[in-house]
């Protein structure tokens, strides 16, 4: 496989390429042999079409439509890849003909004929490349001459190059570079539509999962007010003691649900959680259910900075937790207690959540309630981790695994 080591790649760039490796210009005076007109309306057809039915076969096909047009040996895709601290790399794929065993190679940006194609945005032609870059000639291969095509997406987003290899000298003329430009130009349209389309999908998405949450979220407020009202009711001595408790136990109440509300809608305008560590984040999701007396939670675990994502999606694990602990568990008994502890394990961090004290458990749920899926969806699609619960009659304990690299988003 075609995969270098981008400072030995770098080392030959440092050299003079020789005068008639690019030949552009040349390319620009060759007339076309053939003009097919009715292929190239086939082949923009055959583009879109791919576009609607089959998205993921657009560039494989642009590739194979290439190398029928122009009477190639090889084609492919050189597609960029941004890498923090470099000027990034090329990586081959959706390779047909000769060159197809390289499909996955990679190669440096700033030195090979696929990064001048990108910085000169126009088809370029270069013969015998390999005179130059000693990343092709240690593969071995011989390129007589290549037609490369610029590809990009909206808004000058680069996507790479589609590059096309002749087995002579000579082969390819200014009709080839019309036709390819169109091609790649038609793809790049095709491909921020589809890119728009994503994202909107996703939007949507979004959407649908804050108006449910937030649904959720009220039906849960209303339950945990009232709980509240009914503790605060029978241990205040006076109607003045028990409006100051209940007033500050909804200011927390609010902070936390105002914390989980910045989930939704990211973008400039929206105010950053101030919570970025792990024992702040439980101690402002747990404040309104401690009790008057005594702790109802007990915390233990080196502390964590957290990443903005991974501080709203945690709100939700440990406010549904603490919801149902509320509801059904340990905290809706005056003597009931959680403990929460987390220790680094590898590359994860292991979570155990512990209920003593409530009402004894005879047997698990046996409906899944929305707050219960949201608590899984969020553990295992959004961080990529692991839920367990066992339903001890004793109490609930949940054990959660996230991997670290997922809690500094």
């Amino acid at each position: 496989m075609l995969a270098i080591d981008l400072e030995d790649g770098m080392s030959g760039s440092e050299t003079l390429p020789p005068p008639d490796l690019y030949i552009t210009p040349e390319l620009h005076r060759r007339v076309p042999k053939f003009v097919d007109h009715l292929g190239e309306k086939l082949a923009l057809q055959d583009i879109g079409a791919q576009m609607l039915d089959h998205p993921e076969q657009l560039l494989p096909r642009l590739v194979e439509r290439a190398m029928q047009m122009t009477g190639a040996e090889s084609a492919g895709i050189s597609a960029f890849e941004p890498m923090e601290g470099s000027a990034g790399i090329f990586r081959w794929r959706d390779l047909r003909g000769r060159l197809a065993p390289f499909e996955g190679a990679t190669t440096p940006r700033n030195y090979s004929p696929c990064g001048v194609c990108l910085d000169r945005f126009e088809p370029t032609l270069t013969r015998h490349p390999e005179r130059h870059y000693g990343w092709i000639a240690d593969a071995g291969v011989v390129c007589p001459e290549v037609l490369l095509v610029p590809l990009y997406m909206a808004h000058g987003q680069p996507l790479g190059t589609l590059w096309i290899v002749a087995e002579k000298e000579g082969q390819f003329d200014s009709g080839h570079a019309r036709i390819m430009r169109e091609l790649a130009s038609f793809a790049g349209i095709a491909l921020a539509m589809l890119q728009n389309q994503s994202r909107l999908q996703e939007a949507l998405a979004q959407q649908e999962l804050l108006t449910r949450e937030m649904n959720h979220r009220v039906n849960n407020v209303f339950f945990v007010v009232d709980a509240m009202i009914q503790i605060g009711k029978r241990s205040a001595t006076s109607t003045a003691a028990f409006a100051d408790t209940l007033s500050g136990r909804l200011h927390a109440l609010a902070a936390a649900h105002a914390l989980v509300r910045h989930s939704f809608g990211p973008g400039p305008q929206v105010q950053r959680p101030s919570i970025a560590t792990l024992h702040a984040l439980t101690g402002a999701i747990f404040k309104p259910y401690e009790g008057t007396s005594q702790a109802r939670f007990s915390v233990e675990g080196n502390d964590l900075c957290l990443g903005d994502r991974a501080v709203t999606s945690l709100a939700l694990v440990f406010h549904e937790l603490a919801t149902n602990a509320a509801k059904y568990g340990a905290l809706a008994e005056d003597a009931g207690c959680v403990s929460i502890d987390w220790e680094q394990q590898g590359d994860s961090l292991a979570v155990r959540w512990e209920e003593n004290g409530g009402p004894p458990i005879t047997a698990p749920p046996q409906a899944t309630g929305y707050g219960t899926r949201l608590l899984n969806n969020t553990v295992t699609r959004l961080f990529g981790g692991t839920l367990v619960s066992d339903w001890r009659e004793q109490g609930l304990v949940v054990e959660l695994t996230i991997p670290l690299a997922r809690l500094m988003d």
